[in-house]
């Protein structure tokens, strides 16, 4: 497939090639007016995704000992610190008959995808710059095989999380059936956030830092060991900017048949989600086309 850049032959290219009638044309021009998501694209380099997801993935897990049990045991320390905390300040009877370590696991899980697909996606284009300078393909290839990583780690943690339902006897709700519709936009609201994220981190190096204490902040402001009821009503509408607060709501809704949040707050996690999505992609486009040169 040959590439010009400007309107010109690449250099390694021949010119017959580049002429021929049967070959495809890319044009690499960073002064040409915006493009936008190619879909079709994208589904043509679906391999090279499944390539970069598989070397991620093994990547992760060479060299350990424990092995993907790292996966496990993250949430199950984050598990007991959490609701040890939760006990020790709040007085208040617990939501329902769910045990505490099943409610906390549950908020969790959502919680580890939401910002997993945050932080590799955030440093997927520095990690990968070498290849970014050499070889063209759609560089948003980059974060959709990143994010398959912590969507492996959540379908293990939900294992886990079956498992402990077992033992403490606890019966998924009749509304589990709607809960990869919440598991969904958990990874589209992430995307977007990584999308923007790793645009930025190409250019601005202060990203690689910012994003991690910013993850840590969310995971004490959301309501991962608790139901967000406990927010003042003055209050609400910031609180519910953070998409993840109605999302973890409706998780839980769907996985243990908790309160369902209410319309206006699932209204302004979807807008700010969608707005996210939609701006990132805006973005890592605009970043597209001349992130070669400046990474």
């Amino acid at each position: 497939m040959p590439i010009l850049f400007d309107g010109k032959p690449a250099q390694f290219m021949p010119q017959s090639n580049a002429t021929s009638p049967d070959a495809e044309v890319i044009v690499i021009d960073a002064t040409r007016s915006l493009d936008w998501l190619d879909l079709r694209e994208l589904w043509r380099y679906r391999d090279l995704v499944w390539i970069f997801a598989v070397r991620d993935i093994t990547v992760r897990y060479r060299q350990t000992v424990v092995g993907i049990a790292w996966t496990l045991l993250q949430p199950l320390a984050l598990m007991f610190a959490l609701g040890l905390f939760t006990k020790m300040i709040s007085s208040e009877p617990v939501e329902g008959a769910v045990p505490t370590p099943i409610r906390t696991l549950t908020g969790l899980l959502l919680y580890q995808l939401f910002a997993g697909i945050i932080t590799v996606s955030t440093n997927c284009l520095l990690d990968n710059r070498q290849m970014l300078t050499k070889v063209y393909f759609p560089r948003m290839a980059l974060p959709l095989a990143a994010s398959m990583r912590p969507l492996i780690d959540f379908v293990v943690g939900i294992a886990l999380l079956g498992a402990m339902m077992i033992w403490f006897g606890v019966t998924p709700s009749p509304q589990i059936v709607l809960a990869p519709i919440v598991v969904l936009m958990t990874i589209l609201s992430a995307l977007g956030f990584g999308l923007w994220l790793s645009a930025l981190n190409a250019h601005y190096r202060d990203f690689s830092h910012i994003v991690p204490f910013s993850l840590q902040l969310g995971l004490i402001v959301s309501p991962i060991a608790s139901d967000s009821t406990r927010v003042p009503e003055a209050w609400r509408w910031l609180y519910f900017a953070n998409p993840m607060a109605a999302l973890l709501d409706a998780f839980r809704w769907a996985v243990l048949g908790l309160r369902f949040p209410a319309w206006d707050e699932l209204t302004i996690s979807f807008l700010v989600s969608s707005m996210m999505l939609v701006t990132g992609v805006w973005y890592f486009r605009r970043v597209d086309r001349f992130l070669a040169d400046s990474i």
